[in-house]
């Protein structure tokens, strides 16, 4: 892969810095994505007071996006092959700076779940566009995982930041601050990438957008979203569910009969034959369903099991963002001396353990200082896990199929995050005895306890089968 040829013909050293800055910006892009998960979460009780949300659709601002996302990343990863990367990727800024303003200026709640619609499809444009950027600036081997591991850091840390400012923004300026935020931050980076992105490579003219794959698949994916999503909310007998799921089957079917046949697919069905890239989809399903899920439970037992205010809840996840901060770096060392393969096990491994020792501090009586030992270790083992996870998506693709291939193993992290959240609720819920009435905090405790445990046990298992499918003679790093 010749990666010079695609930026400016330049010395070395103005090179380096070139490549330094866009960087930076595609890490400060990564950074946005991950603020603006946690500086609404946070914000969600203002929004529904403001708007006069009844209780049943306030969820909602949350799951628009989540649903839009998960229903259109494949889409994003391909178009950022076929419309060039650098394109997607200011589009995708567009788009979230005029969602987040129309997000801002809500005056009743279809507007703001609306705004929050298209935020998801700005998302599902934005991470894979990113993540590619990434990919093709940096040759494979030690100068791509030094760069992910920057990537990966800065999304860590958007968590941190988000969960700070949605508490201070919102206390200080109301619920719309943390939508205008966006706004300013998408400019800027807009901006910037006219400057520091290199031009996108020539596009080949032979090549077409499989409109009727991406049409099948988009929307079979957010049907599929919105099922995992909803169901816990309507119930997984409702007529809308089960709807969902059987027409989802149906247009995920039809779309890989499609690809199939299609001279010039969506998504090569070759690319399963890529070990490095199944196993990556494989654990980040895994990796979102389990630890992905953590920040849910911890919401849980800081706010309702120990009382914490919006802000002490910020500060609280300040540990954990630190910790994954520093796992991203451990994470790129370790994989540039030794493997991706052996770090991202020996990741998972200490990311299962942590999650144990977080069920000491998981009891009302705990202290905050109880649970730090174990979050520290399992958010490192998280850190190096998200470094490893994403250089093994990225090898031995092509650069005009690096889009494509960020898109599949983003998609699958998304459905693992709606599934493994749909599960690990259900579950604590049941043993905690939830049946539609207030428990105590004890019972509640119980419920965030088992979800540990699950976690740690879905851990385990992810490690077991990327033991058994990067660790074989016929595969080479």
């Amino acid at each position: 892969m010749d990666h010079i040829a695609e930026r400016p013909s330049v010395g070395a050293g103005a090179a380096n810095f070139n490549r330094a800055a866009a960087l930076a910006l595609l890490a400060f892009a990564q950074l946005i994505i991950s603020l603006d998960i946690n500086i609404v979460f946070v914000a969600l009780p203002k929004i529904g007071e403001g708007l006069n949300f009844s209780g049943q659709t306030l969820q909602w601002v949350v799951s628009a996006y989540t649903v839009f996302c998960g229903g259109f990343l494949l889409f994003g990863g391909r178009a950022a092959d076929l419309i060039g990367q650098r394109r997607l990727f200011i589009t995708a800024l567009g788009l979230y700076a005029i969602s987040s303003l129309v997000g801002g200026l809500a005056w009743e709640p279809a507007v703001i779940i609306a705004a929050r619609a298209v935020q998801g499809i700005g998302g599902a444009f934005l991470f894979p566009a990113t993540l590619s950027l990434v990919n093709r600036l940096f040759a494979e081997g030690a100068a791509r995982n030094r760069a992910l591991a920057v990537w990966g850091g800065a999304g860590a840390s958007g968590l941190t930041i988000g969960s700070l400012a949605g508490g201070f923004l919102t206390s200080a300026f109301g619920w719309p601050s943390v939508f205008f935020v966006n706004v300013v931050l998408a400019l800027i980076a807009i901006i910037a990438a006219f400057f520091v992105i290199p031009r996108d490579p020539r596009m080949s003219h032979g090549r077409s957008f499989d409109l009727s794959g991406a049409l099948t698949v988009t929307a079979g994916a957010t049907l599929l979203v919105f099922a995992l999503v909803q169901g816990p909310v309507f119930g997984w007998n409702a007529a809308p569910i089960l709807w969902a799921f059987g027409f989802s089957a149906l247009l995920l079917l039809a779309f890989m009969i499609i690809e199939s046949k299609s001279r010039d697919p969506l998504m090569p069905l070759r690319l399963f034959g890529n070990r490095m890239l199944v196993t990556s989809m494989a654990i980040t399903f895994l990796y979102m369903g389990t630890f992905g899920a953590l920040p849910y439970f911890l919401t849980v037992l800081f706010q309702d099991i120990h009382h914490f205010t919006a802000s002490e809840t910020g500060l609280a996840f300040l540990v954990p963002s630190l910790a994954i901060a520093a796992g991203t770096q451990i994470g790129e060392r370790y994989a540039s001396r030794f493997s991706a393969r052996s770090t991202l096990i020996a990741g998972m491994l200490v990311g299962a353990a942590g999650t144990v020792i977080m069920v000491t501090g998981a009891w009302p009586e705990s202290s905050y200082a109880a649970i730090i030992p174990g979050l520290l270790v399992s958010g490192i083992g998280q850190g190096v896990v998200w470094t490893a996870m994403w250089i093994i998506a990225g090898s031995g693709v092509p650069d005009r199929e690096q889009g494509v291939a960020s898109g599949m193993a983003s998609t699958t992290m998304n459905i693992g995050n709606a599934v493994g959240l749909a599960v690990l609720v259900g579950f604590a819920n049941a043993y905690a005895g939830f049946a539609g009435d207030k428990v105590s905090a004890g019972d509640m405790a119980s419920g965030v306890r088992l979800a540990f445990w699950l976690c740690a046990a879905g851990g385990v298992i992810a490690t077991a089968i990327a033991v058994a499918m990067l660790f074989c003679p016929r595969q080479s790093q």
